[in-house]
């Protein structure tokens, strides 16, 4: 099993959507078993999956606050072999309750993801968690388990804003969790003019390590959220659907050469 952080510090570049669209295209194409979670106190990864409920404590503050393991908070979603673990703001007092006691001390939350399992004892293939725009105690948990951390770019001048402090955390996360690896920047929302061909260019100049594949820009992928539907079925001729499915392709090709 391969946990999978979605992260950047900047908001709009397209985090839960990839999520969305890996989660489908390893479960659809690869018959991979997914956990998702949602570590994002905004909730947007529940709301694309229709579980997202705004009053009470939900299941990652559950989770992270040590109440309860993966296994007793995961919720299946109408895709069968995709479960979640939603959130909403309650896991920003989650966090900020915990943020006292030390980060590093708490790293030990999010343990029971390595563990989960179906009923049938089978382990996922994949978990993939949707950060949010910040290093909190929830982010450092999730990167205290992770394999593979993926950090959507978008073409501008504040790219790389914020991609120093995430390959710092990644270097200070690595003495409790040595398996952590950068695999690398994914750029999105890609047109193929002068601007965003310069800010590739630009980008492997100052030697970000960076996917081979660019998600084409595309308004079928804000429509597509609209329906809270995957690309994939939505659109799925569309450039950003194709996009997708080069990118995970990339992926599994990518962490099989590892193996």
């Amino acid at each position: 099993m391969r946990i999978i952080s979605i992260i950047n510090l900047k908001g709009g570049v397209g985090k839960t959507f990839t999520a969305v669209q890996i989660a489908y295209l390893l479960n659809r194409k690869y018959s991979a078993r997914i956990l998702l979670l949602d570590n994002d106190k905004q909730g947007n990864l529940s709301k694309a999956y229709s579980t997202y409920r705004r009053a009470g404590l939900c299941q990652t503050a559950r989770l992270l606050m040590g109440l309860e393991t993966a296994e007793m908070v995961r919720q299946r979603t109408e895709w069968d072999g995709i479960d979640i673990i939603s959130a909403n703001m309650s896991l920003l007092s989650a966090t900020v309750q915990l943020q006292g006691e030390g980060a590093l001390d708490q790293c030990s939350r999010y343990r029971s993801l390595q563990g989960a399992s179906d009923e049938a004892g089978n382990l996922y293939d994949y978990v993939i968690i949707d950060n949010p725009p910040d290093i909190g105690l929830n982010v450092i948990n999730a990167l205290a388990v992770t394999d593979d951390v993926i950090v959507p770019i978008k073409i501008d001048q504040w790219a790389l804003e914020g991609m120093d402090i995430i390959t710092e955390q990644i270097e200070e996360i690595r003495s409790i969790n040595p398996k952590i690896n950068f695999t690398g920047a994914l750029v999105t929302m890609y047109r193929n003019n002068d601007t965003n061909v310069s800010g590739v260019d630009w980008l492997k100049l100052d030697k970000v390590r960076l996917f081979n594949t660019c998600i084409r820009y595309s308004e079928r992928a804000a429509e597509s959220t609209f329906f809270q539907q995957p690309v994939q079925l939505y659109s799925p001729r569309s450039a950003v659907a194709r996009s997708y499915r080069q990118f995970v392709e990339e992926y599994v090709q990518m962490i099989g050469e590892e193996k």
